[in-house]
């Protein structure tokens, strides 16, 4: 099976963008609004060699902007940039692809402002190889099902013609990364170690959002 990605290109130092709340997948997108000097000149150097930029949290929420000693996760994801655009006050608007998770083997001095690692991909080689049927261990039915049931909850539509054409793999993908979930679910979502587990605590905090919106507020009287 070909990779989607040569392992070969994976970095050995690799520039990092931490942010809570926001974590990539293998194979989804993620737009993201640069803005910080820091993370300009981190994008500005990924697209001089690569384009590669890894995204990962802080454990903790911290305060905006992240603080560069402020403590991260273990796991993150590598992205490619797929599409760049500068603004005319010199901000990027740039898209990610997700090509593999990583863990942090160690931390670099900063370069230019943005904190830096060296990855290590090796228990995650898997994401690289390109979509499989793996999708079908997915029970899209219940997927679907509590999707409705958390989109009538939060009174929000979808284009569900698009969500019906999607594969197993996009649709978990998609939700995981967009949903408003705590960065600790994120977090899990993103270190689920296949696609099956993923989508069943994908449905398990699907199920337990709505049932935050529809249980009754305690003590309230009128």
């Amino acid at each position: 099976m070909t990779p989607d990605f040569e392992p070969d290109r994976l970095p050995d130092v690799l520039a990092i963008f931490p942010l809570s709340g926001v974590v990539l997948l293998p194979r989804g997108h993620l737009p993201l609004h640069v803005f910080e000097p820091r993370y300009l000149n981190l994008t500005e150097a990924a697209l001089g060699s690569g384009r590669l930029i890894g995204m990962i949290q802080p454990r903790a929420h911290a305060a905006d902007p992240i603080g560069d000693d402020a403590l991260l996760y273990d796991t993150g994801c590598v992205g490619r940039i797929v599409t760049f655009s500068e603004s005319e006050d010199g901000r990027f608007l740039i898209t990610l692809r997700g090509i593999c998770r990583f863990r942090i083997a160690e931390e670099l001095d900063l370069k230019d402002g943005y904190r830096r690692i060296r990855p290590d991909f090796g228990p995650f080689r898997k994401d690289l190889l390109p979509e499989t049927e793996e999708g079908a261990a997915v029970d899209r039915e219940q997927l679907l099902a509590t999707v409705h049931q958390y989109l009538d909850a939060k009174d929000m539509g979808a284009d569900w013609s698009g969500v019906e054409k999607a594969s197993d793999e996009a649709l978990v993908t998609a939700l995981a990364m967009a949903c408003p979930f705590e960065p600790n679910e994120k977090q899990a979502l993103l270190e689920s170690t296949d696609l099956a587990s993923r989508a069943q605590l994908l449905i398990a905090l699907l199920e337990m959002a709505v049932r935050d919106v529809e249980a009754p507020s305690a003590g309230v009287t009128h």
